[in-house]
């Protein structure tokens, strides 16, 4: 699994690029058909080359990018997938109640959050020491709110909410209760 860190930082070249390359060719566009005298240049036929050239290079960077997402495996395999460990979590009146001290699996170990509400939506996000994400899910009254994860990166995680759930909220954070060893 590829981290995320990498994933958004590739994600955000390419993307940022296709963005580039639209407003260069509706600059090109528009410069073209408000020149004076020059109102005609531009044909319906290239007009519509330019729109389907930019249709196929946005469906393909979407094709290209959508298995580099850290996620999609583990939720495409996710029936034929066992987790290594599984840590059962609940949540209520603004605490989270972890099932030992400091939850703890090895890299490349697949991991289930599995995780309940008692009275309010939460959210459930992990977190490095350099306050990044790597995962989150909304965690909801009354329904299965599980979170499958493959650590890459030995180290410590923080836990916290990452949903609004009153002014208790911000202070649902749990600091190095998630250990990933070699």
């Amino acid at each position: 699994m590829v981290d995320s860190n990498l994933v958004l930082n590739g994600q955000t070249i390419a993307y940022t690029l296709y963005a580039i390359v639209i407003i260069l060719l509706m600059a090109w566009f528009s410069y073209n058909i408000t020149r004076p005298g020059k109102a005609g240049v531009l044909s319906n036929r290239l007009f519509a080359i330019l729109v389907i050239f930019l249709a196929v290079l946005g469906v393909s960077l979407h094709i290209a990018t959508s298995m580099t997402i850290p996620w999609v495996p583990i939720d495409l395999n996710r029936g034929d997938i066992t987790p290594d460990k599984t840590f059962e979590i609940t949540v209520a009146d603004h605490q989270f109640h972890f099932p030992e001290e400091k939850m703890v699996a090895r890299v490349g170990e697949i991991v289930l959050f599995d995780v309940k509400s008692e009275d309010l939506t939460y959210g459930f996000g992990i977190f490095r020491t350099d306050k990044s994400m790597v995962c989150q899910m909304q965690v909801v009254p009354g329904h299965r709110n599980d979170l499958m994860w493959r650590f890459e990166k030995p180290g410590l995680y923080t836990v916290r909410s990452t949903e609004y759930s009153g002014p208790k909220g911000h202070q649902m954070i749990v600091k190095d209760v998630l250990e990933i060893t070699e």
